[in-house]
């Protein structure tokens, strides 16, 4: 399982580096059609016809992307603050879960509603970051993810023994969580030393990783806890040793939003 991971990690990691390399428009789509991939996924979470939700989810990309080119910011901005609004929800439901109390719907169409928070908000987010702060910043994004996701995985699997939420996925632990923050964190301050950042910008920017880093791991939660509602180990096979889309891009739904709203909301500092 490891060597698969690593494997297609290897191959993965320098095509999407290339891919962000490129144009705006042609990473919009190049991340359109990976949304589209995970909303077929979500669509066997909810237990609704796949290919009819993933081809509402691509027209509705197509329209976000058209009110993108016709420079409505205002509109996109609103769509980024529902985002962070959801995962404030999605934290609470987590907790109650935790708690033996699930408020998670079980309705196919609630679920499928939900799907439209989780995967659109983030799509736009990457957009907005790679046009208006440059590839570089969402290649930032990444990695910051990878190595929280990949700290997590090892540290979880040395020195794992306190679970973090057990009812949810009994394979994470605070340990896991303090790998994440480590090498999170290793990676945010060599960035802050490459950017030459002044002291408030280094903290406001330390923060603002630390928090989206924990915001990537509610999303890891929050899809685990979809994933035993529907007594289900992976959402697909499509990626040998990551298991499916969702599984791979499941941190980045819940930390895109929140740290390229904690960008526009700090302005110019960065």
């Amino acid at each position: 399982m490891l060597k698969q991971r690593l494997l297609t990690a290897i191959i993965l990691i320098p095509l999407i580096v290339w891919i962000l390399s490129l144009s705006t428009q042609t990473v919009a789509y190049v991340f359109m059609s990976i949304v589209v991939l995970g909303a077929w996924e979500w669509a066997g979470l909810c237990g609704i016809k796949r290919h009819l939700y993933a081809l509402v989810v691509a027209l509705v990309l197509l329209m976000l992307y058209w009110l993108w080119q016709q420079q409505s910011t205002s509109d996109l901005y609103i769509l980024l603050l529902a985002g962070c609004l959801w995962w404030i929800l999605a934290l609470y439901w987590v907790l109650r879960y935790q708690q033996g109390q699930s408020l998670v719907p079980t309705s196919p169409f609630i679920k499928a509603l939900l799907g439209f928070f989780i995967l659109l908000p983030a799509w736009m987010a990457l957009i907005i970051l790679h046009k208006d702060y440059g590839w570089h910043w969402v290649v930032f994004l990444l990695v910051l993810i990878w190595a929280a996701d990949s700290g997590a995985y090892f540290a979880g699997r040395r020195w794992g023994f306190r679970k973090l939420a057990d009812k949810i996925s009994p394979g994470k632990t605070w340990e896991g969580v303090a790998g994440a923050l480590v090498m999170s964190s290793s990676v945010s301050l060599a960035y802050a030393f490459y950017q030459s950042m002044s002291l408030m910008t280094f903290f406001l920017f330390m923060l603002l990783c630390l928090l989206t880093v924990l915001a990537s791991i509610l999303g890891d939660l929050l899809e685990s806890l979809f994933k035993r509602q529907m007594d289900i180990k992976d959402s697909g096979q499509i990626l040998p040793g990551h298991g499916g889309i969702l599984d791979r891009i499941d941190s980045l739904t819940s930390a895109a939003p929140i740290f390229v709203t904690g960008l526009i909301l700090v302005g110019s500092l960065f």
